[in-house]
Order: structure tokens, then sequence, then C-alpha cells
């Protein structure tokens, strides 16, 4: 099982949406993924409420049973265009991958 956890400093304002806005896009935009791409095995998006200066704005968590299915998640057009659309949003992004 490949685990994979992202999170997301979003921009105050882009794309016409405020921070909180493009949040509630992204986390929408995410979720939908899971019934446009099948090698998503689970998928769960939150959106911060800790006060912190040094906390981060969203976090994604998702499973895929092999890393071949993994490849083909980030590669299919859907992916690509949630991608496209968060990177216009987002000012720092982290990622882990890994294997259990």
């Amino acid at each position: 099982m490949l685990k994979h956890i992202v999170m997301w400093e979003l921009k105050d304002y882009a794309e016409d949406n405020s921070k909180t806005e493009n949040a509630m896009i992204m986390k929408g935009m995410l979720e939908a993924l899971r019934d446009m791409i099948p090698e998503i095995e689970k998928i769960e998006v939150g959106i911060n409420i800790n006060p912190s200066k040094s906390a981060y704005d969203v976090v994604l968590y998702s499973e895929f049973r092999d890393k071949a299915r993994f490849t083909l998640y980030l590669n299919h057009p859907d992916h690509l265009d949630v991608a496209e659309f968060v990177g216009k949003i987002s000012k720092n992004r982290i990622v882990v991958d890994y294997m259990v």
C-alpha cells in the first residue's frame, strides 16, 4: 500500500477567490477525483482549523494499492487538471509518499 500525503499553504487571494473560498473549491475538486480515477483506494481532504502560523491550509491523504497505480493517478488527465488549479492558488507545498 502506498500512502500519499500533501499539504498546501494557499495564497491569500488567487483566481478571483479568497484563501477560504479556494480551500473549499480545492477540497471539492480533490474529493471528486475518487469517482474519476479508479486507482484511488482512499482519499481524504481536510481544511486546517489550527490558527498557528506554522500550520498549512489544506491536507490531502490518499492511498493506492501500489506504485504503478499511484503513477497512473499522477498522470491521469483529471488529476493534472486539479494540479493545475492548485498550482495557481498555492504558495507552498510539502509531500510525503511511503509504502506500508
